[in-house]
């Protein structure tokens, strides 16, 4: 068999544009593979799998915790998601007992009535920003994924238009930093407390002038019964503001651009929208939002299949190499929309699945389908090969996706 030693390299310029060849080769060579992080140089393992990635993530042995179950060595690296700031604190990192009461209270706010009433603010501004892309110069895919999840959460959060582009620049400068530049933690740092602040600035707005936002749901819990400490109250808020953009903004890129690549597909899903549902899942299985979960600490010496795990050590689930395991996939590199099964993790699973879910599978199965229709003749003005990834080891990212209408 072959070693280790000789597995391709994760995390550098080659894996960001094709990771499912290095995943192929995880799966069948090293699925337990012990590598060292090109930041900070930290050691890591990496689970290449789907039963492995699956059982990781409802692991009670492990937590999203780094600041308090990271080894000294990985809370040096800087690779500590939000640290010493309040979004170090947000949902995505708390154990239970925290966790459990902070989720049941943040799901209140997701009601099928509410989520109904997203309906048509998502398909407005879908059509606003379909004929901002018929007006442009130099229409971009991009431009278009950009807009709808920016609008959208601002509305149902109630964001002011007037602090809202200052916003989006700091999630912009938060989640895609040059990691080359020596000054990017801090500058990292610095893009999560703004957006604290604009958490902050949006809560005293809406506690002055309450609506039917989710701010407003998410202040009642605060206010209410005190039932959230003031600080989650505003990493809930701040937590919404980030998630509900980059990701969705990803997602719809990736899945026009997989049409693009499979054109039986494409004219599969305008000839039949009644596939839109199952499309949904395959565009987050085929080519999510994100590569890999946030990372999993060890919370106690441990061992998964042979390896051993020391206390501290950061584990990443390979959420995208899981979504194309031949044993749960058949033929996992094409698009399928009509496929069906096994159920992807694409959106996690256990403690930490995304909360948000239900918003980006509507924005999506909206703004997909509605871009193909609008311009059928839609096709790629730049060559396949310069269509590149964006060097980002969490997300999924498409810079540009320029187009011809």
């Amino acid at each position: 068999m072959t070693t280790a030693q000789q597995a391709p390299t994760l995390f550098d310029s080659a894996y960001y544009q094709d990771p499912y060849s290095v995943y192929d080769w995880l799966r069948v060579h090293d699925p337990i593979h012990e590598f060292r992080f090109p930041v900070g140089d930290v050691p890591m393992v990496f689970l290449s799998r789907y039963d492995d990635v699956k059982a990781l993530l409802s692991d009670r042995r492990f937590s999203n915790d780094g600041d308090v179950w990271g080894s000294e060595e990985f809370k040096k690296s800087g690779m500590i998601f939000g640290a010493d700031t309040l979004i170090g604190r947000i949902l995505t990192v708390l154990d239970p007992p925290d966790h459990t009461r902070v989720r049941k209270l943040a799901m209140g706010a997701f009601t099928p009535r509410r989520a109904a009433a997203w309906q048509e603010p998502v398909e407005r501004i879908v059509n606003e920003a379909l004929d901002d892309l018929a007006k442009s110069q130099n229409p971009d895919v991009m431009d278009y994924a950009s807009k709808i999840p920016a609008d959208v959460t601002g509305a149902i959060l109630g964001f002011p238009l007037d602090r809202f582009a200052d916003m989006l620049h700091a999630i912009e400068r938060a989640f895609h930093a040059d990691p080359s530049n020596p000054d990017n933690e801090a500058e990292v740092a610095a893009a999560f407390d703004e957006i604290v602040v604009y958490g902050r600035e949006l809560i005293v707005e809406k506690r002055r002038n309450p609506g039917d936002d989710l701010t407003s749901v998410f202040i009642q819990a605060r206010d209410g019964e005190d039932r959230l400490t003031e600080d989650e109250l505003v990493s809930m808020v701040a937590l919404m503001i980030m998630a509900g953009i980059d990701t969705t903004r990803n997602l719809i890129g990736a899945a026009v651009l997989g049409l693009l690549d499979h054109p039986d597909q494409r004219r599969l899903l305008v000839e039949h929208p009644e596939h839109t549902p199952t499309a949904i899942e395959e565009f987050l299985r085929y080519d999510g939002a994100f590569c890999v979960g946030l990372f999993r600490l060890a919370k106690e010496d441990l061992e998964i299949g042979g390896v051993s795990i020391p206390a501290g050590t950061p584990v990443v689930a390979g959420l995208q190499s899981a979504n194309h395991d031949p044993e749960k996939f058949t033929d996992p590199r094409r698009l399928d929309i009509t496929r069906n099964g096994q159920r992807h993790l694409a959106l996690g699973h256990g403690l930490h699945n995304c909360m948000g879910a239900a918003l980006a599978r509507l924005e999506t199965g909206v703004a997909v389908p509605a871009l193909l229709n609008r311009f059928p003749d839609l096709r790629l003005s730049v060559p396949r090969e310069e269509i590149l990834f964006e060097e980002n080891w969490l997300l999924r990212s498409l810079p540009s996706l320029p187009v011809a209408l």
